[in-house]
């Protein structure tokens, strides 16, 4: 399987969907109460203050999905950490 192929595959396996989404809620509210907490208060929610919520939400699942791929991928391939 060529490594495209494999990286799409589990990219959309549930378990590493699943894994991103949970991420994404816990750490990325954190975010959002860090980053937008008093514009939130305040009703201060513009257009581009919501694009930049969504991506706060986007980056945590992001970064969880593509190192669950990564972890995979290299168990499969039978290397280690060092």
């Amino acid at each position: 399987m060529s490594d495209y192929r494999e990286v799409i595959r589990l990219l959309r396996s549930g378990p590493v969907v699943r894994r991103g989404i949970k991420y994404a809620v816990v750490v990325g509210i954190l975010l959002l109460v860090i980053n937008h907490g008093e514009a939130i208060l305040h009703g201060d929610l513009t257009r581009g203050r919501l694009v930049q919520m969504g991506l706060t939400i986007l980056v945590p699942f992001a970064v969880s999905t593509f190192s669950s791929v990564g972890a995979l991928r290299d168990a499969g391939k039978g290397s280690g950490l060092g």
